[in-house]
């Protein structure tokens, strides 16, 4: 197997209006033909669409997962794109119902306004749909919530043969509802838990990684959230950690008309640490400017600003550039041991990275297919960023391959949007709910038509 041309692909940069293949947001895998992308406005019509379909479907939401969890193979299979179908729907006190195909960014800016907001930390990345969040695990940081679908009270599906299931915290399908994978139905509907707005007080620090391994749970059970970059190479951690505002701070936010409040530390203590790092990064990608997108991911580790803000002002900060996202779940009792072990191999092979390790951690998710089930879990992410001409650098690929293995011999569970090699992983025996999984997508798609080769070959029999 051709492991590096399989999950490391070199993405296009130069799209052709020609083209009559649909790209993946990073443009590194086709998931079909343009031909065969289908477009209901509404839910009678996506009923229709489905039950009349005899190939396969797959939904394409923002075409921020890999390819091959996206791809449709077959001549007569479909790419279904639900985006006209987004917005609230509905609210109550303590819930909202949105269109599954809303983006993440609209469903913040919503609840916002209502003066809601989720129970869970948001992912980064924003642009996701809801549904596509949900379907794959995103998660936020802090031991006190777990992912977005965990905040889910009410799944609404469409299934194979156009008919409707309502999935809610009473069905016995629910937990394999809640993170589907797009292999159950389409789903339209999600109704999620919501709670009033709470102001955070943002602390950044930095410290040694000499004591990495204890410090990362004080930070985690010291603070409701918390996030941390680690820089093997320096010996150096970047780290936010985060409490609820007080009534100065929340003053200070209002008085701002609800803007970030910042105080600046003049800590450049990680300075030379970030410079060195972006000179890997700029020997690795070739990008033109100092000033290029993956540059600014990184130059954000020399600010030092305390913030106050909500949830989504503080967290929800990432910017979206192509890369190879690599993130592994831990159990969180045993994060320190991984971290010694990454130490240790560090050490001795010295890899080649041009971005820190990111540490995030969350509670147990109910999601039968979630990293997190049932115990809290450390996520270690990993990122190599593309080159200007659409390359990736050798060794980056090789430390990618590297890490992965060794975390997969540590029982990790890879994040199901980003990247891995799904060879590496006994998913059966890592899941002690996947046979049930199985059994709800037996019984909801008898005829598999919402897998593709992926969906098909990890629940093979």
């Amino acid at each position: 197997m051709d492991y590096a041309g399989e999950l490391f692909p070199t993405r296009q940069t130069q799209p052709s209006a020609s083209d009559q293949q649909v790209w993946n947001w990073a443009q590194n895998a086709t998931l079909g033909s343009r031909a065969s992308i289908r477009r209901p406005g509404n839910e009678d019509q996506l009923r229709e669409l489905v039950a009349g379909q005899r190939g396969k479907i797959r939904v394409m939401g923002s075409r921020l997962s890999t390819g091959s969890l996206l791809r449709a193979d077959g001549p007569q299979d479909i790419l279904l794109d639900t985006g006209r179908m987004e917005g609230l729907i509905s609210a109550t006190d303590d819930s909202a119902t949105f269109a599954a195909a809303t983006p993440l960014d609209q469903v913040y800016r919503t609840l916002t306004a209502m003066g809601r907001m989720l129970p869970s930390s948001p992912g980064v990345i924003a642009l996701q749909t809801l549904a596509g969040a949900i379907a794959t695990g995103t998660h936020g940081q802090g031991l006190r919530q777990s992912s977005i679908a965990d905040e889910v009270l009410r799944i609404r599906m469409i299934l194979a043969d156009g008919g409707i299931a309502v999935f809610d915290r009473d069905h016995a399908w629910f937990g394999a509802a809640q993170l589907a994978l797009g292999a159950l139905g389409v789903v339209t509907e999600v109704t999620l838990r919501t709670v009033p707005t709470t102001l955070f007080t943002c602390f950044k620090s930095a410290c040694a990684a000499g004591e990495l391994e204890s410090l990362l749970y004080d930070w985690n059970e010291g603070y409701p959230l918390s996030k941390a970059w680690w820089f093997p190479e320096e010996d150096k951690v970047h780290v936010w950690s985060a409490r609820q505002a007080n009534e100065a701070e929340e003053k200070s936010y209002r008085d701002n008309g609800g803007r970030t409040v910042a105080l600046s530390t003049g800590d450049e203590s990680m300075n030379a640490t970030v410079e060195r790092t972006l000179g890997h990064m700029r020997a690795d990608t070739k990008i033109l400017g100092k000033d290029g997108t993956p540059f600014k991911t990184v130059a954000r580790f020399k600010d030092f600003s305390d913030i106050t803000g909500d949830v989504y002002q503080v967290f929800c900060r990432g910017i979206a550039t192509p890369q190879i996202n690599i993130e592994i779940g831990i159990p969180f009792s045993r994060a320190g041991e991984v971290i010694q072990k990454i130490k240790r191999w560090y050490a001795q092979t010295h890899p080649h990275m041009h971005y820190p390790v990111i540490l995030r951690c969350t509670g147990p998710s109910s999601a039968w297919l979630s990293p997190a089930y049932g115990e809290a879990t450390c996520f270690f992410g990993f990122v190599v960023y593309y080159a200007e001409d659409g390359t990736l650098s050798r060794d980056g690929v090789h430390f990618l391959g590297e890490v992965e293995k060794l975390l997969a011999r540590e029982g990790g569970r890879p994040h199901w949007g980003k990247y891995y090699n799904r060879h590496l992983y006994p998913w059966r025996e890592m899941y002690p709910r996947w046979e049930h999984f199985r059994q709800a997508k037996a019984d909801l798609d008898p005829k598999g038509k919402f897998a593709n080769a992926f969906i098909a070959d990890i629940f093979k029999s």
